[in-house]
């Protein structure tokens, strides 16, 4: 027997449909959540484009904006700042891999842990804000997150993380396409962030990082879950390189969320440093055994002001009365509010048009090439050679430290 997504590919999309339709017609589930999520898989198998378009009804929909997933690249905000504790560029190139790694746990694994299933996260409106910080604790220093939704057509977001105690900071933006084959849900990352090092000398090392292809499986089941997938690239200016080849789980065999990075030095295509196991667990260092990352212990959340003390574009205050239906299980009054906020959106574009104005960005400028990109990329042939990006303004507002943090761990 065909494996179920091959079933598909055999019998084609349209065909597929209407069977799913026939049994759908032949078959009374007892709960209606179970029909609705096959009713929108028979939309997903029929749509043609870019699945990033599809509005998701409240039930799939997770409470938290788009514009705070970049909180997940410093959940473990020790290893962020551990990385200007390295003393020579392979150290260094060592723990940037480390601190990669154990980021991917907490930006493509958590909320299927938390809800039960991978859920939409609310698309965040043009302009959208999200502030927050790790406080410094047993001297790793403070680490600032300012984030923006920097284009709502297509949803990208920029971000900037800052340790000004270690002299080490991140810039980057992210964006998706989204398509539907064999079964899957296929999402392109676009963007890239570059990660950069102030060395003692008063020289800089910067890191050039590639985001991984994901898979998303599960669609039929109504249970989906996230697969990275290819490769990705971590490239220093020093010419060390960090290749990460990701293996998920397959139809018969397999085990997910598998990984295997090689390290190797300036002009060399020999690997020094193998690292392999699973991303959200653990894996260690193939030619020494130790253990490399472990990432089952608890993490931080990032610091944020209360809601009632943001300002309006503040992600938690845009999406206040979305989130509390989305948690309560009240999916009509956060279709209603986030009905709401998308109406005034849509309001203040038409009024922009007809003013001839453009909405500025906050704390962002936009270039049309990456320069750093570029030349970081040229060292290991980077598909493509160029690329935009997002440069942060340096004009955030001020995060005062707090002795008594409210921080919060899982």
């Amino acid at each position: 027997m065909l494996p179920f997504a091959s079933w598909i590919s055999s019998i084609g999309r349209s065909s597929f449909t209407e069977r799913l339709l026939g049994v759908l017609s032949q078959v009374n589930l007892s709960i209606p959540i179970h029909l609705s999520w096959l009713q929108r898989t028979v939309r997903i198998a029929s749509f043609s484009g870019d699945l990033s378009s599809l509005t998701a009804p409240p039930f799939i929909l997770s409470p938290v904006s788009l514009t705070e997933f970049p909180a997940y690249w410093c959940e473990r905000p020790e290893l962020f700042s551990a990385i200007a504790d390295a003393k020579t560029d392979e150290d260094r190139s060592i723990a940037v891999l480390k601190w990669f790694i154990s980021t991917l746990k907490g930006q493509y694994t958590s909320r299927n842990e938390k809800m039960g299933s991978e859920k939409k996260p609310l698309n965040p409106i043009l302009g959208e804000l999200f502030y927050g910080y790790w406080p410094n604790i047993n001297n790793r220093g403070q680490t600032n997150l300012v984030v923006e939704q920097v284009s709502h057509h297509p949803p990208i977001t920029a971000y900037y993380i800052e340790n000004k105690d270690k002299g080490v900071h991140l810039r980057g933006h992210s964006a998706q396409k989204t398509s539907f084959s064999s079964g899957s849900i296929i999402v392109k990352q676009i963007g890239h962030a570059i990660l950069t090092v102030d060395l003692p000398s008063g020289k800089q090392e910067n890191f050039l990082i590639t985001l991984p292809k994901l898979r998303i499986d599960g669609l039929w089941y109504g249970s989906p879950y996230i697969e990275l997938t290819d490769t990705s690239f971590i490239q220093s200016s020093s010419g060390w390189l960090s290749s990460i080849e990701y293996k998920g789980k397959g139809y018969f065999s397999g085990e997910s969320h598998r990984y295997k990075a090689v390290v190797s030095p300036p002009r060399s295509n020999n690997a020094k440093h193998t690292f392999e196991g699973l991303w959200h667990t653990t894996s260690k260092h193939v030619n020494t055994g130790k253990v490399f990352t472990n990432v089952q212990g608890p993490k931080e959340e990032v610091t944020v002001l209360d809601v009632e003390e943001q300002g309006e574009w503040e992600s938690r205050k845009v999406w206040k009365f979305v989130s509390k239906g989305i948690r309560e299980g009240d999916f009509e009054v956060a279709s209603r509010e986030k009905s709401k906020i998308e109406n005034e959106q849509r309001q203040r574009r038409r009024d922009e048009a007809a003013a001839g104005t453009k909405w500025e960005l906050k704390h962002f400028d936009y270039v049309e090439s990456d320069p750093l990109y570029e030349d970081l990329g040229i060292l290991f042939k980077a598909v493509p050679p160029t690329e935009d990006a997002y440069l942060y303004k340096s004009n955030a507002p001020t995060i005062p430290p707090t002795p008594t943090p409210t921080t919060t761990a899982e």
